[in-house]
């Protein structure tokens, strides 16, 4: 993948009417934004929607609904797609584009602007209006290879659902003490605050960090009376925590002196 720099070319000047299809959180949120962004857009409009008058087409629609969907739009626009996972294949015979907002949407919508946009196109001009359309919502546009998806979406992943995931096990330990997900909130913010700062290896605190199995096995312990259907979770987390330790021991040993 290459982070694409930001340009001021004009080939897409042309392509201001945009149709937006699908009015789950992703097109409910990119409709407005694109209208204050410049762009005539139509939508979110409902499944089938043929995109008919619009110059370009996207998307936003499930996974496994995007050929269904565009195989309703006659040839002519450009069609892209928001998944991170699928590839442009989906949308033949169409010139295609893709982008996927490296941003978590709820029902709330988002805020687009500094966040990574993943970007595709099977023609220089799809590829170049995704890179438009991104940079229209102050994103930054990274282009991702067909055989690069699986890993950039596994990625994206792991940073945003699984977090959650892993919040949502360490509010279950906590509130067997009585200790709310408000007093855990800081502690998260700060964390993810330090790993952006400072990366994964420098950001790295506590037991496992430091070595102290006494503590760890304390915890394991608590762990198994509190919430032994997390005991898998914990072990392995505990097992990658010292693999990423003994990374950053291993970096620091490497340095000159």
């Amino acid at each position: 993948m290459r982070e694409l720099e930001r340009d001021s070319t004009t080939e897409n000047a042309a392509c201001r009417r945009l149709a937006i299809v699908g009015r789950g959180r992703m097109g409910s949120a990119l409709a407005p934004a694109l209208t204050v962004a410049g762009y005539e857009v139509a939508g979110p409009l409902g499944r089938g929607a043929d995109g008919c008058g619009a110059d370009a087409v996207l998307l936003c629609v499930p996974d496994s609904e995007i050929g269904r969907a565009a195989a309703h739009i006659d040839v002519g626009p450009i069609v892209g797609h928001c998944s991170g996972a699928t590839g442009l294949g989906v949308l033949a015979p169409h010139a295609a584009f893709s982008l996927h907002p490296l941003m978590t949407v709820t029902a709330e919508g988002a805020d687009f602007e500094g966040a990574g946009a993943a970007i595709a196109g099977n023609t220089p001009l799809a590829l170049a209006f995704a890179r438009q359309l991104a940079q229209a919502l102050r994103m930054r546009p990274v282009e991702i290879a067909e055989g690069e998806r699986a890993a950039y979406h596994a990625a994206a992943s792991v940073a945003s659902n699984f977090l959650i995931t892993l919040e949502a096990a360490a509010e279950r330990i906590g509130a067997t003490v009585g200790l709310e997900r408000e007093l855990l909130v800081p502690l998260v913010r700060a964390t993810v605050e330090n790993w952006a700062r400072l990366g994964s290896q420098r950001a790295l605190t506590g037991p496992v960090a430091r070595g102290d199995e006494a503590t760890v096995a304390r915890q394991r312990a608590a762990v198994v009376q509190a919430a032994p259907e997390l005991l898998a979770l914990f072990d392995a987390l505990v097992s990658a925590t010292g693999a990423l330790a003994a990374e950053r021991e291993g970096t620091r040993e490497a340095q000159p002196a």
